[in-house]
């Protein structure tokens, strides 16, 4: 029975994929809305602006003053919005708070433009040469469009709805849609009991596991959606956190200002790490793309994926029976490193749009609507989202996903994903997905990791040339 379901999702999946040109671009995930989060670096510390204190502001307030028919706007008033829609679980969400939205402010309209799958930061960018840049959107490489001038700064009492956020010269720009996306183990924990197998807690632990799983034979120890570039980094990370950030948090500081460069020893010690592991991957690794790995794991093809918390839902939905569990995967240091924390990603409002009063608090009213707990809710029950509110929703979580805030609590280390750095730590425009391509031709064979190196110093030291945040060059 599974097989002739796996027939029909695979062939629907495939057709979907071919109508919509899915494309591989790194930025389509929320996994990647990790991507955007604050450094460890003094500059980045002393920009971030702590909120825990501040009241929560009144979330109820216009929302209030619409139903009594004080409109906020002189005139109807439209506004664009756009977000990373590759995940159909933040595409829903999104919609239903919209929908609401639009019912409880019948002088506002809010329509949602697709963000156009995988490539997303390309459509952001696109939008923007093209003169169509939106008014509310989900916003990714933040410091490049605050040095543009494009975005506008969050007011103070939407600031104050957060109890962290991140602050560029003392002004913030991003309400965070929630707390890092924690990557971890998801298994297939029926599968695990019939062979009596338990969570590792050891990184030798977990590839003996993963020895065990290929040696039976019944499925794929891991399954992994290398079409989509973005995926990549998932697994790239927790290597790179494992043998370079381990050892040197301002790696790339270091490479900014000539000291170190991707020759290093701990950069090899990543390719390393990434070909013991991937080595447990299923065939055909790089051409499966990341909607279809939710369905090798409730199908009985693979028995792990690596993956956010977002895929609890989605995993959820496709088969409410199967059986879950979750486990971080230590480092071979013994340490548990965990991406996690508040983020500088997340709903931000255009400059130019701002420039239109009516617009500008048409916009604000959406923000405060969104983080609304009962609107939020949605948001963080669908994805799976830690809360980034003072105002917690009060939400209902699957035990995995509480073990995932616990796993957090008591985390070594609880740290942005490696591309999410600001400051002195910011990677070039476009240098992370030129390290997730190098890393696939290692891993298939058609480059060494001497060879990768030399190449990521290459491109490296022309990325320097357009930007270098130690000098000011691509700042201002």
């Amino acid at each position: 029975m599974k097989k002739k379901l796996l027939a029909v999702i695979l062939s629907s999946a495939m057709m979907a994929a071919t109508l919509a040109g899915c494309g591989g671009n790194a930025d389509s995930a929320p996994a990647d809305n990790a991507a955007q989060t604050n450094t460890e670096d003094g500059a980045a510390d002393d920009a971030a602006v702590d909120n825990a204190e501040a009241p929560a502001a009144e979330d109820g307030a216009a929302e209030e003053g619409a139903a009594s028919g004080d409109s906020i706007v002189s005139a109807p008033t439209e506004l664009t919005y756009i977000f990373a829609d590759g995940d159909e679980g933040a595409k829903a969400s999104m919609n239903e708070i919209v929908n609401k939205f639009n019912e409880t402010y019948p002088d506002i309209t809010v329509t949602i433009e697709p963000g156009n799958g995988g490539a997303y930061s390309e459509f952001i960018k696109t939008k923007d040469s093209v003169g169509e840049f939106p008014d509310v959107m989900e916003m990714r490489d933040t410091a490049m469009y605050v040095r543009a001038g494009k975005l506008e700064p969050l007011s103070d009492d939407i600031v104050s709805l957060f109890t962290t956020t991140t602050a560029f010269d003392g002004k913030v720009y991003t309400a965070p849609l929630g707390g890092e996306n924690t990557n971890g183990i998801i298994y297939n924990k029926a599968y695990f009991d019939e062979n009596g197998w338990t969570e590792p807690t050891t990184y030798d632990e977990f590839i003996e596991l993963c020895q065990k799983i290929a040696d039976q034979g019944d499925m794929a120890p891991l399954v992994v959606g290398g079409q989509d570039i973005w995926h990549m980094g998932f697994w790239f990370h927790k290597a790179y956190n494992d043998q370079v950030l381990s050892k040197d948090p301002d790696f790339i500081k270091h490479c900014y200002e000539g000291s170190k460069d991707f020759s290093d020893e701990t950069v090899k010690a990543t390719f390393e790490e990434m070909k013991t592991i991937m080595q447990y991957a299923q065939e055909g690794w790089v051409s499966t793309p990341d909607a279809q790995i939710t369905t090798f794991l409730v199908n009985d093809m693979a028995a792990m994926m690596y993956s956010g918390t977002h895929m609890f839902s989605q995993i959820s939905q496709a088969d409410p029976e199967f059986e879950m569990g979750w486990f971080p995967v230590p480092s071979p240091d013994g340490k548990t490193r965990l991406v996690g924390g508040g983020g500088v990603g997340g709903l931000a409002i255009s400059a130019e749009s701002a420039k239109d009063p009516d617009k500008k608090a048409a916009a604000e009213a959406f923000i405060k609507f969104f983080y609304a707990p009962e609107n939020y809710k949605i948001y963080c029950e669908t994805l799976s989202a830690i809360p980034a509110t003072v105002d917690k929703p009060d939400l209902a979580v699957l035990d995995v996903f509480q073990e995932v805030i616990d796993a957090n609590e008591t985390a070594d280390d609880l740290a942005p994903m490696w591309n999410g750095r600001v400051g002195e730590n910011e990677l070039p425009p476009d240098f992370r997905n030129f390290m997730y391509k190098t890393l696939i031709e290692v891993l298939q064979g058609t480059r060494d990791i001497d060879s990768a190196c030399d190449e990521l110093n290459k491109t490296w030291k022309v990325s320097m040339e357009s930007f270098n945040p130690i000098t000011g060059v691509g700042i201002e």
